[in-house]
């Protein structure tokens, strides 16, 4: 299983949105910071909310921290580039490396499923994947227990003969939580939870994470 955002697609493309919004040349990480911040409190408190309505909400509260006020154009063009990010470069190859070595290769994301389909498309990725799952299918998003178990319960494996490679502590904890392999791809200032399990594998980008797959799980 592959997490999205960050993982196999680059969100630094959204920088020159939100500079442009804010002023700020940081305010992209801000935004997904608090998007990631808020998405886990609501699954902490056994909540739900739609991904993508999180990711404009915080947007907004964003710009507000700068003393900007966001529009509908802006809102759009946010989600425009959120559906349009391209893939880190060394995914196309290390996904074409694992499905050449007989891998069912599925994409798990915490967006709605008609954002996370738009996304692998407009990288060019959708032909990639067996299939593409959602936490909004699951009606709980990442890092519960739901989302992960939906992808054992749909392909009837059970959680040793998987792996989730994501490039966020909190994904693989959860990955973990359910009895997964993890793969961990360490981008730019992400880092795995303190104090918790490493993960099975890892690596600094999904080529070299993919060399360890094929070796050790083909």
């Amino acid at each position: 299983m592959f997490d999205i955002n960050e993982t196999l697609l680059d969100l630094t493309a959204l920088d020159e949105v939100f500079t442009d919004i804010t002023g700020s040349a940081t305010a992209r990480q801000e935004w997904f910071s608090l998007v990631i911040h808020t998405a886990l409190t609501v699954t902490a408190a056994g909540g739900y909310r739609d991904f993508a309505e999180i990711a404009g909400a915080a947007a907004g509260a964003v710009a507000t921290s700068y003393g900007r006020e966001i529009d509908d154009e802006q809102r759009k063009r946010i989600g425009a580039g959120l559906r349009s990010l391209p893939p880190h470069p060394e995914v196309p190859d290390a996904l074409a490396r694992l499905r050449s070595d007989g891998f069912t290769l599925v994409a798990l994301g915490n967006s709605p499923l008609a954002t996370v389909e738009a996304q692998l498309a407009n990288g060019q990725l959708d032909g990639m994947f067996d299939r593409v799952f959602s936490a909004e299918q699951a009606g709980s998003l990442k890092p519960s227990a739901a989302p992960y178990r939906q992808v054992l319960d749909a392909y009837g494996i059970p959680a040793d003969e998987a792996i989730m490679i994501a490039a966020h502590g909190w994904d693989i904890a959860g990955a973990q939580a359910v009895g997964l392999h993890t793969g961990f791809v360490a981008r730019p200032g992400q880092i795995q939870l303190p104090g918790a399990p490493e993960a099975t594998i890892q690596a600094a980008d999904l080529g070299a994470l993919a060399d360890l797959v094929r070796s050790r799980y083909a």
